[in-house]
């Protein structure tokens, strides 16, 4: 009989951690859901057929201006503009209850993955870019009081059609205590500067021998202060230099450690494939690889992980870093989008660096592959 119990215990116990761990950002259909929910899109206020926006060069369109509570539970954007690189040239910032700085602030391809500034089609669970050129997120993203979501055209030319509709429910209750806000934050290094051009493949010596131990000099994916969890980021790469580019490890620094408190084995290992991803492009709903170039200098790659399983809690600060190739000798160049969780106010976020800089552009660093010279 103790037994029986002992098993009846153990039982309920799985059950009630099995649903703590759920996705807390799919409804239960099971339940009748008490709030409201809403679209705001570029639907024609006229009742006719032109369901889009044109937005001029310079200016800021706002796509949600709405008061809470609330949560946006699904965007959906699809952009019709003959700018090479628009993806990179259009900003997306995403503001919560009035805050003056944005919480969400990256070039709106890179917000889907897309960081080399051109389409290709990918899935997973949180992001995906469908057919033809259809960008949707699904990150929950609560807020208290008021949320606002704005585009922005950088570029030169006029965006000729923005689609969008954004799916968002006003809630009839407060949000619970201690619920944290979305945040996403665009980085780039073009290029990383790898510390030698003095080798000939990640197996030389010189590089392989050399150890790492604290992350200097790392490419950072973030460094955010406060409390909240850390969820995944999204990376592109553009090689400079000949050889497979992933060697570098992730490493995360909570907490203000000196150290790094997760050290990883390898940059595919990271992102969850292994042996260079064998060369095959793949996209699960947590991981993946959809875009692998060849290893010359030239190839191009997109790669992702969410960390929707077991977010990286930090109480003070993160710092969230990956090498670029082994000990950091490499100088390809990365454009990255990191997704996460937090109390505001939040840090300031780094300046976007400008427009043009932003373009994915193969630069003269040497080292194999690459008749730049050294550096």
């Amino acid at each position: 009989m103790m037994r029986l119990a002992i098993a009846l215990l153990l039982s309920a116990s799985f059950v009630a951690a099995a649903h703590a761990q759920a996705p807390g950002w799919q409804p239960d259909v099971t339940q009748q859901q008490t709030y409201t929910l809403h679209r705001a899109s570029s639907a024609d206020p006229t009742g006719g057929n032109a369901d889009f926006r044109r937005v001029a060069p310079g200016a800021t369109y706002t796509v949600l201006d709405t008061d809470g509570p609330g949560v946006i539970s699904h965007i959906w954007f699809t952009i019709s503009d003959s700018e090479p690189y628009h993806l990179k040239r259009i900003v997306l910032r995403i503001y919560w209850d009035g805050e003056t700085t944005p919480s969400v602030e990256a070039p709106i391809g890179d917000f889907f993955g897309l960081g080399l500034g051109t389409y290709h089609n990918w899935q997973s669970e949180m992001l995906s870019v469908g057919s033809v050129k259809a960008l949707n997120s699904y990150f929950p993203m609560p807020y208290r009081h008021h949320a606002r979501i704005t585009v922005t055209n950088e570029g030169k030319q006029q965006i000729g059609s923005l689609y969008y509709n954004i799916d968002y429910r006003t809630e009839p209750h407060p949000l619970p205590e201690g619920t944290l806000y979305f945040h996403a934050q665009y980085r780039q290094a073009q290029p990383n500067h790898g510390w030698t051009d003095k080798w000939d493949n990640n197996g030389t010596p010189l590089v392989n021998d050399k150890a790492n131990l604290d992350g200097k000099d790392n490419y950072v994916w973030l460094d955010a202060k406060g409390h909240g969890q850390y969820v995944g980021v999204t990376m592109s790469v553009l090689q400079n230099q000949d050889s497979w580019w992933g060697e570098g490890d992730d490493m995360f620094f909570i907490d203000g450690a000196k150290l790094p408190s997760i050290t990883g084995t390898g940059s595919e290992d990271y992102f969850l494939g292994a042996w260079d991803f064998g060369g095959k492009e793949f996209s699960y709903p947590l991981y993946g690889a959809p875009v692998l170039g060849d290893e010359l200098a030239g190839g191009r790659s997109s790669v992702y992980r969410f960390h929707f399983d077991a977010p990286i809690p930090f109480t003070k600060s993160i710092k969230a870093t990956i090498e670029h190739g082994h000990a950091n000798h490499r100088s390809d160049n990365y454009y990255s989008v990191a997704y996460w969780y937090q109390a505001e106010p939040h840090a300031p976020f780094p300046a976007l660096p400008p427009v043009d800089e932003r373009i994915p552009v193969l630069q003269p660093v040497g080292g194999p592959g690459n008749a730049g010279g050294s550096h």
